[in-house]
């Protein structure tokens, strides 16, 4: 559903009853994470509902995940959360029975200072994996950001600073709706640069195959963390927001490749207040559920789309378009072998126009192909009018020029067309550049310079 939504200042603070602050409380002082090395950077942030709100999620489906992917697993599948707190600087990964101890003592402690029941605090975190949780700069953290929390703009940035790692900028957006005469508003904040390559369910548990059909699903094989958080004064009962959050992450987050890594600690999580006072939505049969559904897509989407461009070295995003498959897992799995081949993806760094790269990764992919079917061919963002280098499996007259021409943007749009089915499916990717292997490969004798 094609709609238009106008964007408002404010981010996740930008619906009402909102709040949000972040601070700066040396959370990496017992960690290490060039991305975190950044100085006195806010690493800590509480989001705040100011009554109980409807609650969605969709986690990790890395069957390593971190502490706070657990706690919020089971907090969720309740249906009702307050607040949200989230650091940088530590990932909360891998450290056993400790770190889940202190990532519920994370949300006792925001429970506690802000008064709420027990059970209503979410925890995120993300940094390296493996390093204790430094407790004593979390806890004084906690209670420093709820002296400062707000509802200005300047809060949503703060927030947004400290859930950042290796990122370069803050990801936010937010957007202002009608839902049955009532003005709505949705917003939201995101993390993430490397260690991407999401594919997040709603229990963490991996699907034993991806849908046969033609619907956007959940990779089926392994992939810095990536981490959303988005807010809304819509009604909307919980388990019809899931249902929403599950079908916007399926063509958004879960469509995404830096690096083709999947992280330990891969979260969204959704938060709806209610108190825009539209008629709840209540069923996804609802007369305003596709419009709700239709802006909570726009909001993950443009999101996810920050995180590519974003990307740790990325200088250009291709969206890979695979369509005339058997099935949507032969589609997915082609898309994801191009997006995610090392060859190919320094070749779009170069503006190299290099079929035959291309097609080896079809060709290897777990997706039924047949060489002398395959399209190739590149387009701006979007467009229709395609330049094809490759149809039916031969070079088409084609100049190389032409086709440098068109793989030379920041963005472009490289089609594939397998011609044996009526199946698509499609990525966000990234290339693959000298600064991301000098950012990441780190100095042994200087642990601050290692990822996390």
């Amino acid at each position: 559903m094609k709609l238009k939504f106008k964007e408002v200042p404010g981010a996740v603070v930008a619906a009402q009853g909102f709040l949000t602050g972040g601070v700066f409380c040396d959370i990496k002082r017992l960690g290490t994470g060039k991305g975190s090395n950044k100085g006195k950077k806010r690493d800590l942030t509480l989001l705040v509902s100011e009554v109980p709100a409807a609650v969605a999620g969709l986690f990790t489906t890395n069957q390593v995940c971190a502490a706070p992917v657990k706690v919020c697993v089971a907090r969720v599948a309740k249906g009702m959360a307050q607040a949200v707190v989230v650091n940088s600087g530590n990932a909360n990964a891998c450290t056993g029975r400790l770190g889940l101890k202190n990532a519920l003592a994370m949300t006792a402690a925001t429970e506690a200072a802000l008064g709420l029941s027990t059970g209503r605090v979410l925890v995120g975190s993300t940094g390296r994996i493996g390093v204790q949780m430094p407790m004593e700069n979390v806890l004084a953290g906690i209670q420093a950001a709820t002296e400062v929390l707000g509802s200005t703009p300047e809060h949503a940035a703060h927030a947004a600073e400290a859930i950042m790692t290796s990122d370069t900028r803050p990801k936010q957006i937010a957007i202002e709706f009608k839902l049955g005469g009532q003005t709505v508003r949705l917003g939201g904040m995101c993390k993430g640069a490397g260690m991407i390559q999401p594919g997040m369910s709603a229990t963490g548990a991996r699907p034993p195959a991806a849908p046969a059909g033609n619907t956007p699903g959940i990779p089926t094989g392994l992939h810095a963390t990536m981490l959303g958080f988005i807010t809304t004064d819509a009604a909307v009962e919980a388990r019809v927001l899931q249902a929403a959050l599950r079908d916007a992450v399926a063509t958004s987050f879960n469509r995404i490749t830096v690096d083709g890594d999947m992280s330990t600690n891969d979260t969204v999580l959704v938060l709806a207040n209610g108190l825009a006072g539209n008629t709840r939505i209540t069923s996804t049969k609802h007369r305003d559920y596709a419009t709700f559904a239709a802006a909570l897509q726009h909001v993950c989407l443009t999101l996810a789309q920050m995180i590519v461009r974003d990307g740790e070295g990325v200088t250009r995003m291709v969206t890979v378009r695979v369509s005339g498959a058997k099935t949507f897992a032969d589609a997915d799995a082609a898309a994801r072998a191009v997006a995610n081949s090392a060859l190919v993806k320094t070749s779009w760094h170069g503006g190299d126009p290099n079929w035959g790269r291309i097609i080896d990764a079809l060709g290897y992919s777990a997706a039924t192909v047949a060489e002398d079917r395959v399209d190739i061919g590149y387009s701006a963002p979007g467009s229709r009018k395609v330049l094809w280098s490759l149809r039916r499996g031969q070079p088409t007259k084609a100049t190389f020029k032409a086709l440098c021409a068109a793989a030379a943007p920041k963005e472009f749009d490289l089609h594939i067309r397998l011609n044996l089915g009526r199946s698509e499916a499609l990525m966000y990717a990234a290339d693959l550049t000298e600064e991301y292997v000098e950012f990441n490969k780190g100095d042994v004798t200087d642990p601050t310079t290692l990822g996390g």
